[in-house]
């Protein structure tokens, strides 16, 4: 499973109100239609909370 593109992981996390949980995170790109690489790799962000968008790119690598 490859990292997905920093701009379209944020285009998947649209519309999150930060400081966001992962369960947040994965509603969101649910919502905006990721694909199913995209969605595993925010369901297997740490359960914590993200106080921005850099810090979710940050947590995947990207």
């Amino acid at each position: 499973m490859s990292k997905p593109n920093p701009i379209e992981l944020q285009k998947y996390l649209s519309g999150v109100d930060y400081p966001a949980k992962r369960d947040d995170l994965v509603q969101a790109a649910e919502k905006n239609g990721a694909d199913s690489d995209t969605l595993d790799i925010v369901r297997g962000l740490p359960d914590r909370t993200y106080e921005g968008p850099s810090g979710v790119s940050k947590e995947i690598g990207g």
